[in-house]
């Protein structure tokens, strides 16, 4: 007949082993989170009414780090990069210009190329009038402006105006707070 009591010293591993069993759940989800975070999605705060009305500042977002994996950033993409001109710093703004394109704002209004129609940016609140460019966008690098383009630190002011391929983080897709507002990001 087996001493159903345990001695303390069994007890002592039970509880050992209790102990290890949640510390190894808790590292396990540490690094998941870590590895989903670094490797799979930017989770991000707007600091800035630069991209108002289309994301409002406060609003958390989740941006893909995978998007431009296989392809490259299109016009009007939204995406979420190093700022040239400090590379410890995120931006969030809208691809505008691509490479080897040429960028130019007359009286607020955005022309690629020479074309005598300017871009469909409807989605940008009230445009300030200004002329900016030409701009020559090189190789490998985007021209990108907030929509809120009168309140936009953007490539219009830059000393380093265009974003690099390379300084891309990936792409803003979802804005998950505050939680009446949640949607995919066009």
């Amino acid at each position: 007949m087996k001493n159903e009591k345990e001695t303390p010293k069994n007890q002592q591993n039970s509880i050992g082993r209790e102990i290890w069993e949640y510390v190894r759940i808790v590292l396990i989800v540490v690094v998941a989170v870590t590895l989903v975070n670094q490797f799979l999605i930017i989770n991000a705060v707007i600091p800035s009414g630069s991209m108002e009305t289309t994301i409002m500042e406060g609003d958390r977002i989740f941006g893909n780090r995978l998007a431009y994996l296989n392809s490259d950033p299109e016009r009007f993409d939204i995406i979420i990069f190093k700022y040239p001109d400090d590379e410890t710093k995120t931006f969030i703004k809208r691809v505008i210009g691509l490479p080897g394109e040429t960028v130019e704002i007359r009286d607020g209004k955005v022309y690629i190329n020479g074309s005598a129609e300017p871009l469909d940016d409807s989605f940008c609140p009230e445009m300030p009038t200004g002329d900016f460019g030409p701009y020559v966008v090189p190789e490998d690098s985007y021209f990108v402006m907030g929509d809120n383009r009168e309140n936009s630190h953007d490539s219009r002011y830059w000393v380093n105006t265009y974003v690099e391929r390379s300084a891309i983080m990936g792409k803003a897709v979802l804005r998950y707070w505050p939680l009446n507002k949640i949607s995919i990001l066009k």
